[in-house]
């Protein structure tokens, strides 16, 4: 099996594991490190991330570890994800069993202490954080729960695509593991576009995980087409062996937008989108309804009941067979008027729907607000609407600092890039900074006080950007949105083009025309001042060719300035530069940015829905108020986290019951994605095999067969028939060799052919020796007897004769 795998032996791997070898025994940690350091089979750049990864210059023979291999995925997977091979479990665990001097390692090498140490060594567990002992001559202690997911991670990471294939439909978890290969390809692929090394392997990286997210799209279009409801659990329950992710947040982690655009995908972000709201028309009127007029909320339908209420419907039609629909559209709206008010309310603001608009019309009223103090005339000190507008920042911030605490990856600092992915973020960020720096400005008197002023006057335009954000909860808006930051990163290649003709113009024209400056700022601004609104079509006409003159006099009588040396070529630099500005580079902008608005145009539908669910899980994970009125449900989670430290060990208990019901559920979820598998690979099968492509293909072969069998027999033919003219060809050189001995013989007999003609005439009727000697051989006895009998016939006595 470990020969198979080295040589990449795809075929010897699935007989062996047909043939009984159990994977589970076979994956030990030391056969794994083995296969990760190997130097068979396809060629990998392993070597190089890992590099990359530890920082530092390894030499050619360093041997790769488990651990080397989780920080390589956790950069490769990026985001809060967190491999089992950088926990402290696993790190205590490999160090008991193969660190140096740890007691496995003393032992395999002969160097135990003399001092007896205690057989097993303390492990923290994962959930309750306790010692256990570690028993080191135990076999399943180096082994893995899922070894065909660490072989599949191994064989992405070799570059092993058919042996990744296969291994892919071994095991639990199919879904997950070809999106963790989708995006462990993806950023390979990357990485090495940003490599001159690896660059040539790009295109085969993108290929690979183009192939895995179909595969992950299409088993989950077969699972939903099954049981949809077994089907969204499969999209949400946590995956221990993953990081404890979800396969929605790895389908986001890969930017797989045709997975998050699924039918499934849908409808389970619409169902946390709406919450315990109940679909149905004009949603967002009854909400902003709802939140303006608080008692409009009574009048709304949720969803509260709907399984109890199907039971009662249940119950009532097995007692009653003669009940009518109308009866239970009654017992409907009763159950639906039992729900306590307070439920009705809390699940009303709790619902995602329901944050963002109260959020939106929290923050166009702020806007609002902040057009006002920025209009009128700013006092000495802040007003009640300044107050409101400061109030609403602050909270702002002091929510985007719980975002940041609040995240999933362990470390601070991880924390903090996680947050800085996200470019609103960035956005919120320099937008709060800039607006504090102003108010500590505008607290202090004049000339500052003023100054404050005009930074709040340039800080309102980030919060103006920040208004596109909300466009992207809009089906044909945000879409715009992603062409927008599109052609703005578009656009900068093209100022990096723009700026080196634009200077080439600027600096010539400013030196010929204004030889005596001297050396000020103001000297940068004019190279650029006046050719960049050339570029708007702005050409500043009275200045392109002066009139000048010694001597000379204009209209008005006024005296001409002299004529500048080579003033004369400004206007042919400038026509030059117009051409290219104006004409060439704006154009090919323009050309860019179509190409652009096409690309995002023709997957604007899976664009909006892969951006629906980031709005959606922001929304899901904030507090129900929005700023400034947010500080209360931040007061509440700080005195949740002082004051409930028991709530904590209560939690524990209760993940542990959870998790010995979750084993029943993994169990039943893993076996019906193991027949999802199974189901969509007879379907290719069957599909492959009834489609006029694969007919043509059999039937081509089918053809080619009996062209190979008739090419067969046309050789045979030829054989036969070239041995035959070898035969006759022997044939006739025998008659005439028996010719040339005939007559031979004649000579030395002395006898005349006419006579030995005669003579043969007279004999036997029945067999003629002429005839027989030209049909047999001279050498047979047959023949020699008839010849010496047709030559003894002429030599019989005369007297016998008479007697």
């Amino acid at each position: 099996m470990m020969d198979a795998l080295v040589l990449d032996r795809v075929d010897f791997v699935k007989l062996l594991i047909e043939n009984g070898v159990n994977i589970h025994h076979f994956l030990t940690i030391p056969r794994l490190e083995e296969l990760y350091n190997t130097k068979l089979g396809p060629a990998n750049t392993l070597h190089f991330v890992v590099r990359d990864v530890k920082k530092g210059n390894l030499p050619p023979d360093y041997q790769i570890t488990l651990i080397d291999i989780g920080l390589v995925l956790e950069f490769l997977m990026g985001g809060a994800y967190r491999c089992n091979y950088t926990r402290k479990t696993f790190r205590t665990l490999y160090n008991n069993l193969y660190g140096l001097k740890r007691p496995k390692a003393l032992k395999l090498l002969g160097m135990e202490d003399d001092e007896p140490r205690p057989k097993g060594k303390g492990k923290k567990n994962k959930k309750k954080e306790e010692e256990i002992d570690i028993d080191v001559d135990d076999p399943e202690v180096s082994r893995f729960q899922y070894p065909f997911h660490e072989l599949m991670v191994w064989a992405v990471l070799m570059k092993r695509q058919k042996m990744a294939l296969f291994l892919w439909q071994r095991g639990e978890e199919a879904m997950a593991k070809a999106l963790v290969a989708c995006k462990l390809y993806k950023a390979m692929a990357h990485e090495s576009s940003q490599s001159e090394l690896v660059d040539d392997i790009y295109q085969d990286l993108e290929n690979n995980s183009k192939e895995f997210g179909q595969l992950a799209y299409e088993l989950l279009d077969q699972s939903y087409k099954h049981d949809e409801q077994v089907a969204m659990k499969l999209l949400t329950y946590q995956l221990k062996n993953w990081s404890n992710s979800t396969c929605l947040k790895l389908a986001v982690a890969a930017k797989h937008r045709d997975f998050i655009a699924h039918t499934c995908s849908q409808m389970l972000l619409t169902d946390m989108w709406m919450g315990c709201l109940r679909m149905g028309k004009s949603n967002s009127l009854k909400v902003i309804l709802g939140i303006i007029f608080p008692p409009g909320i009574l009048l709304m339908d949720f969803r509260i009941g709907d399984e109890n209420t199907q039971m009662q419907i249940q119950v009532i039609s097995n007692v009653d067979t003669t009940s009518k629909k109308g009866d239970e559209e009654e017992n409907q709206k009763e159950h639906k008027r039992r729900i306590p008010i307070g439920k009705k309310i809390y699940e009303f603001y709790n619902a995602p729907f329901t944050k963002f608009w109260f959020n939106t019309i929290s923050y166009l009223v702020y806007l609002m607000l902040y057009n006002y103090i920025i209009l009128v005339k700013m006092e000495r000190w802040p007003s009640l609407q300044e107050w409101i507008v400061i109030s609403y920042i602050i909270t702002l911030g002091l929510e985007k600092v719980r975002q940041i605490l609040m995240s999933e990856p362990g470390k601070l600092k991880q924390k903090i890039n996680v947050w800085l992915e996200d470019y609103w973020n960035i956005t919120d960020l320099a937008a709060i900074s800039v607006f504090l720096m102003g108010l500590l400005l505008r607290l202090q008197s004049e000339p500052y006080m003023g100054y404050g002023r005009v930074i709040y006057c340039v800080d309102i335009i980030f919060w103006y950007i920040r208004v596109l954000d909300i466009f992207g909860v809009n089906k044909y808006l945000g879409p715009y949105v992603m062409m927008i930051g599109k052609m703005m990163i578009d656009m900068l290649y093209f100022v990096v083009i723009m700026l080196v003709v634009l200077m080439s113009f600027g600096v010539a024209r400013q030196a010929i025309l204004h030889p005596d400056e001297e050396p000020t700022w103001r000297l940068a601004r004019n190279i650029f001042y006046m050719p960049y609104w050339m570029i708007y079509g702005e050409v500043f006409a009275d200045s392109i060719d002066p009139p000048c003159g010694e001597n000379m006099y204009d209209e008005d009588g006024k005296k001409l300035p002299p004529c500048i040396p080579g003033a004369w070529l400004t206007p042919a630099i400038m026509a030059c530069y117009l051409l290219v500005a104006n004409i060439l580079l704006v154009n090919l902008l323009i050309a860019v940015f179509n190409n652009t608005f096409f690309e995002v145009k023709s997957i604007s539908n899976q664009v909006w829905k892969f951006q629906r669910y980031q709005l959606i899980m922001t929304f899901h994970d904030r507090p129900i108020l929005p700023p400034p009125l947010i500080i209360l449900p931040h007061i509440y989670i700080v005195l949740k986290r002082l004051c409930c430290h028991c709530k904590r060990k209560q939690e524990g208990e209760h993940d542990d019951r959870e998790r010995g019901l979750r084993k029943d559920e993994l169990k039943s979820l893993h076996e019906f994605e193991e027949q999802c598998v199974e189901e969509y690979f007879r379907e290719k099968d069957d599909e492959k095999q009834s489609s006029n492509n694969e007919r043509i293909r059999v039937t081509c072969e089918r053809v080619e067969n009996m062209f190979m069998r008739l090419e067969e027999v046309n050789e045979r033919e030829h054989s036969m028939k070239a041995s035959l003219q070898t035969v006759d060809l022997r044939l006739s050189q025998l008659e005439e060799f028996s010719g040339r001995m005939m007559n031979a013989v004649e000579k030395l007999a002395g006898i005349d052919r006419s006579e030995l003609v005669r003579t043969h005439s007279r004999g036997s009727s029945i067999c003629e020796p002429s005839t027989l000697l030209r049909h047999s051989s001279i050498n047979s006895c047959d023949g020699y007897s008839l010849y010496l009998q047709s030559h003894q016939i002429p030599n019989i006595d005369p007297t016998q004769k008479k007697t």
